[in-house]
């Protein structure tokens, strides 16, 4: 190697100009392979043409096409699963309709579309690749076309997803939450949710329930005071978050002037609040916790 060559020249372990003849090489492998992958999916129709849904080709059935291509397999010594696949998307792109430049995994996950002039007209029209400032298909860029899960996320959600299903087991789960609430700025983040602040709290009363109970008898007095400790916290929780929300909100009124649609509305939540208050101060002063049926109308908005 040229050690002219400076490392600013250098992709990897070879010449910038080194590295573009091996893409170029590369992309007309794949295009060959793509071809390849085709011709091997038409031959496979020839043999055994896709029959018409809910229906057969006239002097064939299920087991006879089986069979071609199970035979199909055994001389050629490609798996039958895969002819059956090279089959399907060679009968998902007739030849006028495959798009050179792009790979045949591409043409495969894209076949999902299930309408032929969507699917057709789709595939011209590649989305911008931000990496490469081209409008390109990528294997994830047709996936995120058809909804598929994505091999390489990219934006929150994707990532979101792919960490739900890598924590599908319960156990892999709680271990990563437990390390990633070690994590003060995660933490912090995640208690701004009030259905998970909400959840850890609960989760925290009932490692101590559980704690109590083991202890049988002489605890149930304190299992009892704990759980309702629990609930008087969810009812203060939602007290303060009401008044945190209007306390935001109001602010940003300043000048607005309400429309008399808008008035309908908020009197009428304004009744729903003001209820819901007095049913709570009921509660508190005579202890008794009933809901009257006009009160419950009220609050289903009946």
């Amino acid at each position: 190697m040229d050690t002219s060559v400076t490392q600013q020249d250098k992709i990897g372990q070879v010449s910038s100009e080194r590295y573009h003849q091996l893409v170029a090489r590369i992309l007309q492998i794949d295009e060959q392979q793509t071809r390849g992958r085709f011709e091997i999916g038409d031959a496979g129709l020839e043999i055994e043409p896709i029959q018409p849904v809910g229906g057969s080709r006239p002097g064939s059935d299920l087991f006879g096409v089986e069979a071609s291509l199970q035979r199909l397999s055994d001389d050629t010594r490609i798996p039958v699963n895969t002819l059956k696949t090279l089959r399907w998307v060679a009968s998902r792109w007739p030849v006028e309709h495959r798009q050179a430049g792009v790979s045949f995994g591409v043409h495969k996950i894209l076949a999902d579309i299930p309408e032929d002039a969507e699917r057709w007209a789709r595939i011209t029209k590649p989305p911008l690749n931000e990496r490469t400032g081209r409008h390109e298909w990528t294997e994830d860029a047709a996936r995120r076309e058809v909804g598929q899960k994505v091999s390489n996320p990219v934006s929150v959600t994707e990532k979101v997803t792919a960490i739900h299903d890598l924590a599908r087991d319960e156990q892999v789960a709680a271990s990563a939450v437990t390390d990633l609430l070690r994590r003060p700025n995660v933490a912090f983040k995640a208690m701004s949710d009030q259905v998970a602040r909400h959840m850890v709290n609960r989760a925290q009363v009932d490692r101590s329930v559980q704690a109590a109970e083991r202890h049988q008898a002489p605890a149930r007095p304190a299992i009892e005071r704990t759980r309702q400790a629990a609930q008087f916290l969810d009812l203060i929780a939602a007290c303060s978050a009401f008044v945190a929300a209007v306390g935001r909100t109001m602010p940003t009124l300043h000048g607005h002037t309400f429309t008399e649609q808008e008035r309908e509305v908020i009197l009428a939540q304004i009744a729903k609040v003001r209820a819901t208050t007095d049913w709570i101060e009921t509660a508190v002063e005579t202890g008794n916790l009933s809901l009257d049926e006009a009160l419950a109308n009220l609050l289903r908005g009946e």
